[in-house]
């Protein structure tokens, strides 16, 4: 799970606090994903961090423990969301991996996408999860054929084909990682570096489930306005 960016958007309020800690519904948004991650029955999960690391490590050290095994990896100096992937391969050996951002919001249930990835028998590499967007130059927006695989992706343009939108959320196996390490070792952006490199490869999934990205704090307080009254 990657939880390791500053925040800058969301400043003051990311001043004092990791972005990952920010809390909706009084519970930080890192906490969200990793309930979601054990209704799955996910086994195991690295978080990385970097802004503020110590606080997150306090939070996980105080946190209600499950059998799921929560292994924290800081870096010193940020790897890039394709960077962690690759400088951690080892521990994601032979698994089927989730991959996904601590700072989205959303009432998806993933174990939707789970299922749909099980059953995909094209010559795709990685499932992903896409969403409409009301600010789609500010997303990355993905383009499909009929059979909903990526065949363009535009990160952040100014002038969006669509307003549908890659919601970070992905599933793959380890030889994915492999082969990313064989094809494009020195990646370090996912939706830069590793996206537009796997075009035909990528399987999307669609949801109409409220995503909101928490960059700004106009958006979240749309996410705790939005939740709260989803949670009633």
């Amino acid at each position: 799970m990657l939880s390791a960016g500053f925040g800058s958007r969301l400043k003051p309020i990311t001043n004092r606090i990791p972005k990952c800690l920010v809390e909706i519904n009084n519970r930080p948004m890192l906490e969200h994903w990793l309930i979601k991650l054990e209704e799955v029955g996910c086994e195991k999960v690295l978080i990385n961090t970097h802004y503020l690391h110590s606080q997150v490590n306090e939070y996980l050290l105080n946190r209600k423990k499950s059998s799921m095994v929560i292994k924290v990896k800081y870096e010193k100096k940020l790897l890039g969301t394709a960077g962690t992937l690759i400088e951690n391969y080892k521990f994601f050996k032979n698994s089927r991996i989730l991959m996904m951002h601590a700072d989205n919001m959303t009432n998806f249930d993933i174990s939707s996408l789970i299922d749909f990835d099980k059953k995909r028998k094209d010559k795709c590499l990685l499932s992903m999860l896409t969403f409409k967007t009301n600010n789609p130059s500010s997303c990355g927006i993905v383009v499909t054929d009929k059979n909903m695989i990526l065949r363009e992706f535009y990160e952040k343009p100014e002038k969006p084909p669509n307003n549908v939108a890659n919601g970070a959320i992905y599933i793959f196996q380890y030889n994915f990682i492999i082969k990313l390490i064989k094809d494009i070792p020195l990646a370090r952006d996912f939706s830069l570096d590793v996206i537009p490199h796997f075009l035909g490869k990528i399987k999307t999934f669609y949801t109409d489930k409220e995503f909101i990205d928490i960059g700004t704090p106009e958006s979240l307080e749309l996410a705790r306005y939005t939740f709260k009254i989803n949670n009633n």
